[in-house]
């Protein structure tokens, strides 16, 4: 996606007008699916079309246009973008109408039949997914992956209904823009490129970021525009000699250059520390090859040979997805090689098949694979979730988590000793592929071999290694495990056995209280060991019991308890006078949640008390949200902090409106990273325009100076983001300064 951003039409049509538009669409949509309609399919479709426009005839969405045109563009998201068919359409026209209107699953049963009804009654508990708190979260998102598994369709259908909303979000408040990107970011376009819609995935990334970060989204697709011309003129000096040999060889082939998306583009600014111009794959060239499907292979590796004849590879940057497919069912050759005027040069290579299925996902892949009987990558995929939902705890707020890093990352490939390939996710350990082989190995596990080497349990492990797992009959899991674990099934396998172990310490806990609690004439009811609890500040009794048994609790506080009959009294605590420890504390009269959610930050900040997040260092100007925290009161986060996405996502409810007023008397701490070259005099001008000429107070300064390059950390009190901006602008510019970045200081 590039340059283009979606524009939300304001709708000022009347009634006739209305009509006439909505039966475009439809008439559209008809269109696309013309290629699948077999005898009955059409009558089918206008019955669920005039179903949904009548449920819907009273509902508007917030940019004003009748809401049935929303149903109709995710139906024709399903068809055109992941290439689904006519019962799919019928979900996709329906998919709303169980929860918003008065149509119930009966109907939907009476008219179009089981399947149809088990997507929609699917799409219908996946609706209010993100909307409640963190735990009931955790229990829809299981929702939604059973149903997943039963029937991948209804993710499918989601995915398109979630795009179609990011598409369509400039008509929403801030706030909901901001809680929709994160969701999605967070959640939703990993879930696209699992399956394997790597499109939908891309355009996800690039509209939340959008919304997220508007200014540096903004600059990247300025830069994008003004590149655009050059950009293509070097596109085509590298594809012609490319093409003459193609030709030459007899291919049939397209050639092409694609820009890379603004949210990747960003990635690699960020994970490299380049500017845009540094960035040397702005763009990829995917070659598509029309070639029968034994012969794939073999011309996909034929191309390669070509190009590498024509222009240098870089060795390091052969990715080979030809051998092995990724799970979502991706295959293709990638090499980087070096083009004209010394850039280095992104070149994919696929056949029209791969192509289908990179661009379709998971509805390519089933059609691909009608007719035969190997179990694919993707149900080995369902099976694992299938595994790792019937073993999780029914209050897991981590589940969301661990699903993330189990399921929907990248995923490597290893090997038994006996030469069987594992798959699991980027990251995973020796101690995660012995929980995969089996429950009982992982738990005895002392170390590992990798590759004939021996290596600890905390070992990562790389695409193709081969691990042999050793074990001992004393060995049993400890807490230090969760950090060496990413996968979902050893996770949980680790806490069950923990739990259990705890369980078995509490019962000695469970006998030191009783005896206690018998000696004052009360019993050990659930009454009493939670005011215990409560008053140890304990997350549950097992912990109250389990913490007794270790000698964490001694009961010594027990005599100043009261007794009404049977029932323990805590006694009242005195509140000590604690100093908040923050790098700004804004003086406060009272807290109250009522009024966060009503009072525009900054402009009544006598009422309201925050603080700034140690994480992102906000400072007046930037782009922020407030978050109601459990025992902290309301803290303010930049939209872009590293734990934006994972807070927004998860606890929406919690998210406070927030803007900045100008306050000239309170100065915020902030860091400067200042690169360029070691010239004699440069630190003089440095500092004299920070505290000379601009007059900002500097808090500590340390410079480093190698091989003719320096680098200084200056940390500074601003007032606000413009003050800020205007310095980096003028420290940029005075010769020999390579670049400015900001950074949160300690």
């Amino acid at each position: 996606m590039e340059e283009t951003t979606a524009t939300i039409p304001k709708y000022n049509l009347n009634e006739a007008e209305e009509k006439k538009e909505i039966l475009r669409q439809y008439r559209g949509l008809l269109r696309v699916l013309k290629s699948k309609l077999k005898p009955g399919d059409k009558e089918l479709l206008r019955t669920a079309f005039e179903m949904a426009a009548e449920a819907h005839k009273t509902m508007r969405r917030k940019s004003g246009e009748p809401y049935i045109l929303h149903p109709i563009a995710v139906a024709r998201i399903c068809v055109e973008e992941i290439g689904l068919g006519v019962r799919s359409t019928i979900c996709a026209l329906m998919h709303d109408t169980v929860e918003d209107t008065d149509i119930t699953l009966e109907d939907v049963q009476r008219e179009f039949g089981s399947e149809v009804t088990k997507i929609v009654d699917g799409l219908t508990k996946i609706s209010t997914v993100m909307d409640t708190n963190s735990t009931q979260q955790a229990e829809n998102f299981k929702k939604i992956l059973l149903t997943l598994t039963d029937d991948p369709r209804v993710i499918l259908i989601k995915l398109a209904d979630r795009l179609h909303n990011m598409r369509t979000l400039g008509s929403m408040k801030r706030e909901k823009q901001l809680k929709i990107s994160s969701e999605t970011v967070y959640v939703y376009a990993p879930l696209a490129h699992r399956m394997g819609l790597y499109n939908i995935k891309t355009e996800m990334e690039d509209l939340a970021m959008k919304y997220m970060e508007p200014d540096t989204y903004r600059y990247i697709a300025q830069k994008l525009t003004d590149t655009k011309r050059e950009r293509n003129k070097y596109i085509n000096d590298f594809i012609r000699p490319l093409k003459e040999k193609l030709e030459k060889a007899g291919f049939e082939f397209e050639i092409y250059g694609r820009p890379k998306s603004i949210h990747s583009i960003w990635n690699k600014m960020k994970k490299k520390g380049v500017s845009f111009e540094e960035v040397y794959d702005l763009f990829a060239i995917r070659i598509l090859v029309n070639s029968p499907v034994e012969k794939e292979k073999e011309d996909c590796w034929k191309v390669y040979s070509i190009i590498t004849d024509e222009y240098n590879p870089s060795p390091e940057r052969l990715r080979d997805w030809l051998s092995n497919p990724k799970s979502n069912g991706y295959e293709a050759l990638h090499t980087t090689v070096m083009g004209p005027h010394g850039k280095w040069v992104e070149v994919q290579i696929r056949t029209k098949r791969m192509n289908e299925i990179a661009e379709k996902g998971l509805a390519a892949h089933w059609k691909y694979k009608e007719g035969k009987d190997d179990e694919s990558r993707f149900d080995k995929w369902f099976q694992q979730i299938r595994e790792a939902l019937s073993n999780q705890d029914g209050n897991s707020i981590d589940f969301l988590q661990d699903f993330k890093t189990s399921f929907l990352a990248e995923e490597i490939y290893v090997y038994t000793p006996k030469g069987e390939v594992k798959m699991l996710p980027v990251g995973a350990s020796a101690l995660d592929f012995a929980f995969g082989v089996h429950t009982a190995v992982g738990s005895k596990c002392i170390g590992a071999k990798v590759n004939h080497k021996l290596v600890p349990i905390s070992h990562k492990l790389r695409s193709g290694d081969q691990v042999e797992i050793i074990t001992s009959a004393k060995q049993k899991p400890n807490i230090e495990w969760l950090n060496f674990v990413v996968t979902s099934k050893a996770k949980s396998k680790i806490k069950d056995t923990l739990k259990e172990e705890k369980r078995a310490t509490a019962e000695e806990g469970k006998y030191t209280l009783q005896r206690k609690l018998e000696g004052m004439g009360v019993s050990m009811n659930q009454s009493n060991l939670e005011e215990l609890s409560n008053f140890y500040k304990t997350g549950s009794s097992l912990d109250l019991l389990y913490d007794i048994a270790v000698k964490k609790i001694d009961l010594k506080e027990l005599k100043e308890f009261t007794t009404q009959g049977d029932k323990l009294v805590a006694p009242k605590p005195v509140k000590p006078v604690v100093e908040e420890k923050t790098d700004k504390f804004i003086p406060a009269k009272t807290y109250d949640k009522k009024d966060a959610e009503l009072i525009i930050f900054g402009e009544s900040s006598d009422k309201i008390q925050y603080t700034l997040a140690n994480c992102c260092k906000p400072i007046p100007g930037d782009d922020v949200f407030g978050f109601v925290t459990a025992g902290e009161g309301l803290k303010i986060h930049r939209t872009n902090c590293p734990n934006a996405a994972r807070l927004l996502a998860n606890y929406g409810h919690r998210v406070v409106k927030t803007k900045w007023a100008k306050n000239k008397e309170i100065s915020f701490l902030t860091g400067l990273r200042i690169i360029g070259l070691d010239d004699v005099g440069v630190i003089h001008k440095i500092t004299n325009l920070i505290s000379g000429e601009m007059k900002f107070n500097i808090s500590a300064m340390t410079i480093e100076a190698k091989e003719g390059i320096f680098e200084g950390n200056v940390k500074i009190f601003v007032h606000d983001r413009e003050e800020l901006d205007e310095l980096v602008d003028r420290l940029t510019s005075l010769p020999g300064i390579e670049r400015v970045d900001r950074y949160d200081t300690e």
